[in-house]
């Protein structure tokens, strides 16, 4: 059984198990030798929890494309302070990006067109198409503001997770639903947390809306976890801040990597030597 278990961020609702570990395997197998770990690691010992089939729509297929969304249907609240929170750390990163006014523009009519429009600009979202960038947010809110969708998707990483899970790799809001998971599950055999370009610093819209089991508080320490690394690129603007020992504690091993100019890309995050290293010590014996 998979010693290791991937969970992806948003944006992956017409991907599925199999499609996931396709990459994420030889990406995280490169990590490892990148780190120089001899121990043994064949794909039957990563597996993949899916749960972006459900943020699709019911009857859609795999040929079809995402629904036309625009800057109108960016949210007020929740949606709209998540895309400032994003512009001002692509303004930050990113010399092409014009800033946003942090004093009103929350306020102001057309934010997210403005917001979208200034995004459009930055390396960060180059590949990004508008459509996709709005329904990202909107699987963002999603998880975490509405309870039957969060327990949905941790019921998928709970069916997972087996006697033999040591590592569980999360990936963006992935990373979320692993910090979540381990609070709530503290009897699993998980030892190991890797969290890639997480957005779990973000104060407000993703830390202070953290559910840390039923008597725990966000910034908790996951139950039976003994190490926790955190990777995130200077680049990455979902990883708005980089540096998550001031809430979650200084045990946590904190590093920074370059993955070129696709900053919050999975399979780049996953072949360094800092996640084969962190992925290495967590499932090796002992």
């Amino acid at each position: 059984m998979a010693r290791v278990v991937g969970v992806h961020g948003i944006g992956h609702q017409h991907a599925g198990e199999r499609h996931l570990h396709a990459s994420w395997y030889p990406a995280l197998a490169d990590g490892l030798a990148r780190a120089g770990s001899e121990a043994a690691f064949g794909p039957d010992d990563l597996r993949c929890a899916f749960y972006g089939d459900l943020f699709r729509p019911p009857g859609r297929t795999l040929s079809v494309l995402d629904p036309p969304l625009t800057a109108s249907d960016v949210q007020e609240g929740f949606e709209t302070h998540l895309l400032l929170a994003l512009w001002t750390e692509a303004a930050r990163t990113d010399p092409a990006v014009v800033p946003p006014d942090a004093r009103t523009l929350a306020r102001v009519p057309g934010t997210a067109q403005r917001a979208l429009n200034a995004l459009s600009r930055s390396r960060f979202f180059a590949d990004v198409a508008l459509r996709a960038l709005v329904l990202d947010l909107r699987q963002v809110r999603a998880y975490l503001c509405d309870p039957a969708v969060r327990d949905a998707v941790q019921e998928r990483l709970a069916a997972a997770v087996t006697d033999d899970t040591r590592v569980l790799v999360g990936h963006s809001l992935g990373s979320v639903v692993a910090y979540e998971a381990l609070c709530a599950h503290p009897e699993w055999p998980v030892r190991t947390l890797v969290t890639l370009g997480s957005p779990l610093g973000i104060r407000n819209l993703v830390f202070d809306r953290l559910r840390a089991g039923p008597d725990g508080r966000p910034g908790d320490w996951p139950g039976g976890l003994r190490t926790w690394t955190a990777i995130a690129d200077e680049g990455d603007v979902v990883a708005l801040v980089k540096d998550l020992r001031p809430l979650f504690g200084d045990r946590i091993a904190g590093h920074l990597v370059h993955n070129g100019a696709r900053a919050h890309d999975a399979t780049r995050y996953l072949n360094t030597p800092q996640t084969g290293r962190a992925v290495s010590d967590g499932y090796g014996p002992g």
